[in-house]
């Protein structure tokens, strides 16, 4: 790893272990990032992390981003995946894709948490089948008009801005889909209901209800029908956050087997003595190593401009289901005690979880690997 690498990651682990860490379990328990933290990572630019400097932003690449993902939710998954939601899904599609006129209205907010944003692409009916979707955008001349409903939305309770996807034409397939830049407080804009999850109980998933929102014409990202082609785009390097994040859970729970199993003594030792535990612990160790070595790739090829769609969806599905088999086995290690709360393992295998499914469950990520290879 370069110095400059090195750096960024000392610098957000040690962030991490002052700031996050110590909150991981009230957050959970609370289902709230409290705002002195998203204050403390407005002031280390994390909110604005591969935004240039000229908008306000900290002027980083994405391996940096991957760096500080791997970390944050290392310490909290909740909170991990709100900067990731926030700078993959909304800042990057506007960096983009959006007219410089955009660029400088939201970039240099969004930059310091100023404005949260949101993705908002799935809806009840249009999860894995995103070209689907039903929500629509009347053309009325100066504005259109946007109705219809969108589920799971990351972020959606706080968000000041969001990237709405929705059909300009009615089509059968994705052809007509647009980008819009929406701000949340225009009239007809409501938060319907917020889930009760398994995981990341810490971050907001919104049910979003579209009533005739009212969106200026300067506010359609990219060009009229090309939206598809955004959201395909924005979930390539989306992706490699999410595997990130899986990557920094498995560390978590990693980390505390290997501890916890060199502290409990059975039959006079501890049970770190024992192979059975030390081949689990072998393969945790083996599994993040490669699922670290595989969002550094991806990592790489985006900050090249090299294709990475292959390497984003690899990282992303084996980085997910390796944070769900070590966290599973790190309860195991634990025994009994990893099944309590009070130990920090059974949150992790629940903030696990989620990350084979969002931004494209494990089997949409084998079927864009098996395409790509196929048609090499």
């Amino acid at each position: 790893m370069l110095d400059e690498y090195k750096e960024i990651k000392e610098m957000a682990s040690k962030f991490a272990d002052k700031e996050v860490c110590p909150l991981g379990a009230s957050i959970d328990k609370n289902e709230k990032i409290p705002d002195d933290l998203k204050k403390k990572m407005s002031e280390m630019g994390f909110f604005g992390i591969f935004i240039p400097e000229v908008y306000n932003g900290a002027g980083l690449d994405y391996m940096s981003y991957s760096i500080i993902m791997e970390e944050l939710s290392r310490g909290c998954a909740s909170t991990g995946v709100l900067i990731s939601a926030h700078n993959s899904l909304c800042v990057f599609p506007i960096l983009q894709f959006g007219t410089e006129e955009q660029k400088k209205k939201y970039l240099p907010k969004l930059a310091t948490g100023e404005f949260i944003g949101c993705f908002c692409l799935s809806e009840p009916n249009a999860g894995s089948d995103a070209g689907s979707l039903t929500t629509f955008a009347e053309d009325k001349g100066d504005y259109f008009e946007i109705t219809g409903t969108k589920n799971f939305i990351t972020n959606g309770k706080e968000a000041i801005i969001a990237i709405v996807f929705a059909k300009a034409e009615k089509t059968p397939d994705h052809k007509g889909m647009c980008a819009f830049i929406v701000e949340t407080k225009t009239e007809g804009f409501n938060v319907a209901k917020c889930e009760d999850k398994l995981g990341i109980k810490g971050s907001s998933t919104a049910q979003i209800s579209f009533q005739k929102v009212k969106v200026p014409k300067e506010n359609l990202l990219g060009q009229k029908g090309k939206g598809f082609s955004i959201a395909l785009a924005t979930l390539d390097g989306g992706r490699i956050g999410i595997a990130a994040q899986a990557l920094g859970i498995a560390e978590a729970s990693f980390r505390y087997a290997k501890k916890y199993s060199k502290e409990r003594i059975q039959f006079g030792k501890p049970i770190s003595d024992f192979q059975g535990i030390q081949f689990i612990l072998a393969d945790m160790s083996t599994k993040i190593a490669a699922s670290r070595l595989m969002v550094q790739n991806a990592s790489f090829l985006k900050d090249q401009k090299r294709p990475y769609s292959k390497e984003s969806a690899q990282a992303k599905l084996f980085s997910s289901e390796a944070a769900m088999w070590i966290t599973t086995k790190a309860i195991q290690v634990c025994g009994g005690n990893g099944y309590i709360k009070e130990y920090p393992v059974e949150r992790h295998f629940r903030d696990a979880k989620i990350t084979e499914i969002y931004e494209g469950t494990s089997e949409i990520q084998r079927l864009v690997i098996a395409n790509l290879e196929l048609n090499s």
